[in-house]
C-alpha cells in the first residue's frame, strides 16, 4: 500500500540551516519515524534557502536572463511576458526556476546549484543519523507541453531509481513492451505535492510503499531525466521555429539559393 503524508513542524529555513537536523527533529516521534525504503520529496525552495541561493534582484527579469542558457519560447500577454527557457541545469521551465514568492523584498530565489548533489548530501546525512535507507527527491514546479497547468517534477534525486524500466517485458495480454519507461521520480514528486500544497508551510513529504525504488546513493540522479539535445524534438516554440525558418529562407534567397 502506498502512503504519502506531509511533515508538520518544519521551521522557516534560512541560509546555513541544517536540513538533515530539521528532518530528524520533526520525524523523531514514533508516528513519523522514517524507516528503510521511505522516500522524502523535498521542495527545492527550502534547499535553495538553506544553501543561500537568495540573491538581491530588484528586477526579476534580469535574474531570469542571468540564469538562462537558451530561450525556448516567449509570449507577451498585456504587460506580462512569460519566458520558457533552458537554465544552467539543462531544465526547460518558465522563468528559469527563478522564484520571487516568499522571499524578502528586493530578492529572488534561485534553484540549487546542483540539485542531485543536494539530494545526495541530504540522503547521506539522513541515512547516517537514522540508520535507515532513505531516498530523497528534490522537486520543483514545471509546466508540460500541450497541457495547461503545472505539476511538481523531480529536479534532484539520490538513492532513488528515477525510471522504472519496463522495456523488454510484456503487458497483461502478452504483448511486448517496447517503449514503456515511466519516470517514477516525477510521479512521486507530483504525488508529494498533493499533500504538501503550495502555501501550507509543509515543504517535505514522505512516500512509503515503494522500497523497490530505493537503492544506493550512486544511482543516476534527476539530471538523467533531462532529454539530451539530439533527442529533443521540441527545442523551440512554434512561433520561434517558424521565425527562424523564415529568416533562413530569406537569407538563402538573398544568396541566390532556391528552396529545396
Amino acid at each position: 500500500m502506498l502512503q504519502i503524508w506531509a511533515l508538520d513542524g518544519i521551521r522557516e529555513i534560512e541560509p546555513g540551516h541544517d536540513l538533515v537536523a530539521e528532518v530528524v527533529r520533526v520525524t523523531a516521534a514514533d508516528a513519523h519515524r522514517l524507516r528503510d525504503g521511505d522516500i522524502l520529496v523535498v521542495t527545492s525552495k527550502i534547499v535553495s534557502k538553506a544553501e543561500g541561493r537568495v540573491v538581491a534582484a530588484d528586477d526579476r527579469e534580469a535574474a531570469i536572463t542571468a540564469e538562462t542558457v537558451r530561450l525556448v519560447a516567449s509570449r507577451t500577454d498585456g504587460a506580462h511576458t512569460t519566458r520558457i527557457v533552458e537554465n544552467h541545469l539543462g531544465i526547460v521551465q518558465a522563468a528559469a526556476g527563478v522564484d520571487a514568492s516568499n522571499t524578502p523584498a528586493g530578492t529572488v530565489l534561485l534553484l540549487p546549484r546542483d540539485p542531485d548533489a543536494s539530494a545526495r548530501a541530504l540522503a547521506a546525512g539522513l541515512r547516517a543519523r537514522l540508520g535507515a535507507r532513505i531516498g530523497v527527491l528534490i522537486s520543483d514546479t514545471l509546466g508540460r507541453a500541450w497541457r495547461e497547468g503545472q505539476t511538481d517534477s523531480a529536479i534532484g534525486a539520490a538513492g532513488v531509481r528515477v525510471f522504472e524500466d519496463l522495456r523488454g517485458g510484456v503487458d497483461a495480454h502478452g504483448r511486448p513492451l517496447v517503449a514503456t519507461l515511466p519516470c517514477v521520480a516525477d510521479e512521486l514528486a507530483a504525488a508529494g505535492d498533493l499533500v504538501k500544497g503550495k502555501a501550507s508551510g509543509r515543504p517535505v513529504a514522505v512516500v512509503r510503499g515503494r522500497p523497490d525504488l530505493v537503492g544506493d546513493l550512486d544511482l543516476p540522479g534527476a539530471r538523467s531525466i533531462v532529454r539530451p539535445p539530439e533527442k529533443d524534438m521540441f527545442r523551440q516554440g512554434a512561433a520561434e521555429a517558424y521565425a527562424e525558418g523564415l529568416a533562413a529562407a530569406h537569407a538563402g534567397e538573398s544568396l541566390g539559393v532556391s528552396p529545396a
